[in-house]
This record gives structure tokens, C-alpha cells and sequence, in this order.
């Protein structure tokens, strides 16, 4: 949908925003509202780099930038310079000349998000197929002996399991011995495929299959120019890229290619003043804040031509897909990736190593890989980090990480509150219930709650029954941040006193009672029944002085509630204390 944007540019009408139009030459033809990114182009070339790899977050940019490469220099545009008129590219002469002079192969795994592994092959098959297709041509004359044209006509027809490791090493070649010129590989969101598989388990076969793609396309091919891989991470060297010694990645720590993804707030500003757009500090708090190198005050560029056609704001990029991943790790995270998650949620940052290759098989247990995923997928920005300089030999360097921006924060809160969806009436009644201190009906809404949520936050590695009430604590405090925020400041797991109390609700006006909740698991070799466990939950909260945290700042021993919770598999009973 595209609509006319108020405002003028030079006493013109200001341009159309095109959204989801990822096709440099629809954006051009139509004079669509486009940031000139074409010095991409330039850098690239002049890196000489053989083949590079970019990760940036979804939605900012790197399937137009292929388009925009592919377009530059594959023959098929040749004599299409008015594309790039007026364009950054095209105040050089050499450039001018380069335009529309090399045999390009472009395709994109961005749709290839299957359940299970067969379906994936097939669909990688059939996007090769249809690039052999797309150069039928190559059939045509005497380049191609016979029997390799009948190779390429069961390649554009019947693709095998096993001629897919050759399929854009071979077409590299007749490429170039028709066109005289080595190839250009142009491959987009290069690690969708991966994501999938590792969401629904086939990881390691998936792997296997595009590991020796890769190294015949792009190692070993003696007919490749220079060529580009895009996508949201930067999976581990071990697993797909092992045999790519020739490989140079650009992340979003990286210097390289900064401002040629994203907008700059400079670019965003004049957009706004051409939209006739005026609220930049609003705009600021909510879509800036992604940093790529040293480059700090990138904005998302989907969320900007959203706002910037509606004029209003909202999650533009957080509503897209591409969340459930993100949104399964923290929810099944072991405690500390839950408490860390605490921390970024009042807004307080975090300091972590990172590790930008991804191991997907570590995303379970580890909480760097976790944290660098998020980092990667825009998720988290960096506000500062050290240098290996400035640390002993035997450490890492940290990062210090916070939430992106308001959008994301909303999206975050969002995702917690869904955790709860399936039981959201009773959740909120417990919450009222914990307000004004009905023990009561406390008990009778929990028990719903964790009985319908339970399973959400189970990893699937059947943990005890032990484990599993920890499981669900962990979430349902984020999930009381998110409903109380604004009334509590809730901590977990803080000292105070003589000990560690479980979870803390502290007032942020006078109006409201703070409150210690203590969790405790029945443990039938010390204790007869519940009522045991929840009195030693009580006795915990009143030996350990939690409340000193509270009654330092000043609150009154009397609007401190004190609650003891005792689990027995999804049985749970509350008394106060």
C-alpha cells in the first residue's frame, strides 16, 4: 500500500513511501521515496573482498541492497545507468562504466522456513532449479557440449539431493565461458533455513546439506568474481563455514558497511521534514538506538516508513515476524537468562561477553549465546564495551547491552504478557487479589494460573518437579513486572537482611503496601504436609529480615505483606505471614 506523505520537498509534492518494496528498479521507475545507499556499491568493490558475509538485523535494509547490487552490475541491466542517475554511484565515471558488465547469480532463502528437513531440501532444490531456468539460454549455441546441456536441463527440471553441493559451482562456469567474466554470487537471508531447523530439529542435517553448497560456491570455485551473503546472524565458522578461509564478516560490531543499512538520524530527520513530520524526539525514543560499529543513532528503517506514511506510532518492526525464537529462549531460559531479562526490563543494563558466531546448540543452556543472538537481531543495542587492551589476557571482553528502544521494551512486555494468555482472566484476578491482600481468592487463582501455564515455560527436557516450579517463578515474576509496572519496582532474587529473598515488590507511591513473596518447593523427607512448607517459606522471610531493604527506604513495617508460596507439582498454596 502506498499513499502520498504530507509535506514538500523543494515545492514538490513529497515522494510516495513505498512499503515492503524490496526491488531497486520499482523503487526508482516509480520515484519512490529512497535513501541513496549506493556508496554500499563503491565500499564493497574497493574492500576486494572475495566474499563477504553481512549480518544485520531483518527489515533493515539487505534484500534492497541485493537488489540494488544485482542491478548495478549484472549484465542482464546493462544500458540501465537511468537507474542510478542522480545516485552517489554515479558521479564516477569508472562506475558508470562497471554498470550492467558481470554475470550475476542472485537468490534469497528468506521464504525457506519449513517444519522439518526433506521439505527444506526441497525447497532450497527448487529455488536452484529456478535459477538454472532463468538461464536457459546458456542451452542455446555451441558453449555447452551436449552432454552438458542435458546436465543442465535435468538441473532445471530435476534437481537431486546430491547435484544440489555443485549446482552454483557449475552454473559459474557455463556463466563464464559464455560471457568471457567471472561470476558475482549475490545470497540473501542466507541463515533462515538454519533458524528453522534448529526451532523445529533438524539442525545437523540441514547443516550437512548447505555446509559443502557453500564450500563449492564459494571456496573452490574458480569462476567466482566476488560474492555476498546476507542475514540476521552470524552462524559459528564450525558449523556451516568451516572450509571458508576466504570469508570476511561484517556484524554489527563491525566498522565496515556502518551506515549503509538503517537510517541515520540525520537521513531520518530530513525524511521527517520532507513528510512534513515534526515530532523527532518522539521518534527518537522510539525506533533509534540501534548501533553498528562505532556508528551509534541508526534507526530502523521499516519502522520509519511506517510512521512516516501513517504518521503515527506503533511496533511496526517488533509486529513483524521472526520473534518466536527470541520469545522461546527467554521464556525457557534457566534462571539467571530470566533474572538478566529482570534487569533490561526496568531499564538497567547488562554486562556480558558476547560471542557474534552463533552455536545454535548452545542456545539452550547458554546465556551468552543467548544474549549475543539478541544483540545481533536488534533486539539489544551496545552502549559500551571493552577492549581486550584495557582486560587481563585470560578474560573476555564485556558489553554493556540494554533494550534497543521503546518499541522493542513494548514488544518485550507484550511477549510476557502473551505468556500468561491462556489463563490472562485469572491472572489478572490474582493480581488484584495480591493488592489488596485477599489470601483467599490468591489461592484460588494461582492454582488456575499455574495450572494452565506450567507447560509454556518447560524446556522439553522433562525437568523434575523440583525444577518445574522454578521454571514458572522465573516468568511469573517478569510477568508481574509487566502488569505492575508503573505501581512496583519488583526485584528477584537481591540480598537483603541476612539472605537472598525470593521476590520483592516495592511501591512507587505511598498509596500502595510492598510486598515479600518466598517460594518454596514440598519436600516430602522434611516436611508432612504443604502447610509445612509454606510456614518454613514464612519463617524464611522473618529469620532472614528481608524486609530491611524495605524499611531502609523508609516504608512503615506495617504496609509490608509478607507471603509464603508452596509448590507441590502444579498445587500451589499461599498464607501470609
Amino acid at each position: 500500500m502506498c499513499e502520498k506523505a504530507d509535506g514538500r520537498r523543494g515545492g514538490e509534492m513529497a515522494r510516495t513511501i513505498g512499503i515492503g518494496i524490496q526491488a531497486f528498479d520499482d523503487i526508482r521507475k516509480n520515484d519512490y521515496f529512497y535513501i541513496d545507499k549506493t556508496h554500499f556499491i563503491k565500499e564493497w568493490w574497493e574492500s576486494g573482498d572475495s566474499v563477504t558475509l553481512i549480518t544485520r538485523p531483518r527489515r533493515f535494509g539487505k534484500t534492497l541492497a541485493m537488489s540494488m547490487t544485482e542491478q548495478f552490475f549484472s549484465v542482464e541491466y546493462a544500458g540501465r545507468g537511468d537507474l542510478f542517475e542522480g545516485l552517489l554511484i554515479w558521479e564516477e565515471n569508472k562506475y558508470r562504466e562497471l554498470q550492467g558488465t558481470y554475470p550475476v547469480i542472485s537468490l534469497s532463502f528468506a521464504n525457506v522456513k519449513e517444519a522439518d528437513y526433506k521439505t527444506a531440501n526441497y525447497r532450497i532444490r527448487q529455488l536452484l532449479m529456478k535459477v538454472y531456468e532463468k538461464n536457459a539460454f546458456l542451452c542455446k549455441g555451441d558453449k555447452l557440449s551436449e552432454a552438458e546441456k542435458r546436465y543442465f536441463e535435468r538441473m532445471a527440471s530435476d534437481m537431486s539431493e546430491e547435484d544440489v553441493s555443485l549446482a552454483l559451482y557449475q552454473l559459474s562456469d557455463f556463466l563464464y565461458r559464455y560471457y568471457g567474466k567471472k561470476v558475482i554470487i549475490l545470497l540473501d537471508e542466507y541463515d533462515t533455513p538454519m533458524q528453522e531447523a534448529y526451532i523445529d530439529g533438524y539442525w545437523e542435517k540441514l547443516v550437512d546439506f548447505t555446509r559443502s553448497l557453500f564450500n563449492s560456491s564459494f571456496k573452490t570455485n574458480p569462476w567466482l568474481e566476488r560474492a555476498i551473503m546476507t542475514g540476521i546472524t552470524r552462524v559459528s565458522k564450525e558449523s556451516v563455514f568451516s572450509d571458508l578461509n576466504n570469508l570476511e564478516v561484517v556484524t554489527t560490531t563491525s566498522d565496515k558497511y556502518a551506515a549503509c543499512f538503517g537510517f541515520t538520524e540525520q537521513e531520518v530527520f530530513d525524511a521527517m521534514d520532507e513528510a512534513g513530520r515534526t515530532q523527532k524526539q518522539q521518534v527518537k525514543e522510539w525506533y533509534d538506538g540501534f548501533t553498528f560499529g562505532e556508528i551509534r543513532d541508526i534507526y530502523n528503517p521499516w519502522s520509519i516508513l511506517n510512521y512516516l506514511e501513517k504518521g503515527k506510532f506503533d511496533t511496526y518492526w517488533a509486529n513483524t515476524s521472526g520473534n518466536n525464537l527470541v520469545g522461546r529462549l527467554i521464556r525457557e531460559g534457566k534462571r539467571g537468562v530470566k533474572q538478566s531479562f529482570e534487569l533490561l526490563l526496568r531499564g538497567e543494563h547488562l554486562h556480558t561477553p558476547i560471542n557474534e558466531q552463533i552455536v545454535y546448540n548452545q542456545l539452550n543452556g547458554n546465556a551468552k549465546a543467548i544474549w549475543s543472538l539478541l544483540l545481533a537481531s536488534g533486539y539489544l543495542k551496545v552502549v559500551s564495551h571493552q577492549e581486550y587492551d584495557e582486560i587481563p589476557e585470560e578474560k573476555a571482553p564485556e558489553y554493556e547491552l540494554e533494550i534497543t528502544n521503546r518499541e522493542v521494551r513494548i514488544m518485550f512486555r507484550n511477549m510476557v504478557s502473551d505468556w500468561f494468555a491462556e489463563a490472562e482472566d485469572d491472572y489478572n484476578d490474582f493480581i488484584r487479589a495480591l493488592l489488596k491482600g485477599d489470601v483467599e481468592s490468591m489461592n484460588v487463582y494461582i492454582n488456575q494460573v499455574a495450572l494452565a501455564t506450567f507447560s509454556i515455560f518447560d524446556t522439553g527436557r522433562k525437568p523434575s518437579e523440583k525444577k518445574q516450579p522454578e521454571l514458572f517463578y522465573h516468568g511469573f515474576v517478569l510477568g508481574l513486572m509487566v502488569e505492575l509496572r508503573g505501581k512496583y519496582l519488583i526485584t528477584s532474587n537481591q540480598e537483603s537482611g541476612y539472605g537472598r529473598y525470593d521476590v520483592v515488590l516495592e511501591p512507587l507511591c505511598g498509596d500502595y503496601d510492598a510486598v515479600i513473596l518466598e517460594f518454596k518447593v514440598f519436600d516430602p523427607k522434611r516436611e508432612k504436609t504443604m502447610e509445612d512448607t509454606v510456614q518454613s517459606a514464612l519463617m524464611q522471610i522473618s529469620e532472614k529480615k528481608y524486609e530491611t531493604v524495605l524499611l531502609q527506604k523508609g516504608i512503615p513495617r506495617e504496609k509490608i505483606k509478607k507471603y509464603g508460596f508452596a509448590f507441590e507439582g502444579k498445587q500451589v498454596l499461599i498464607k501470609n505471614g
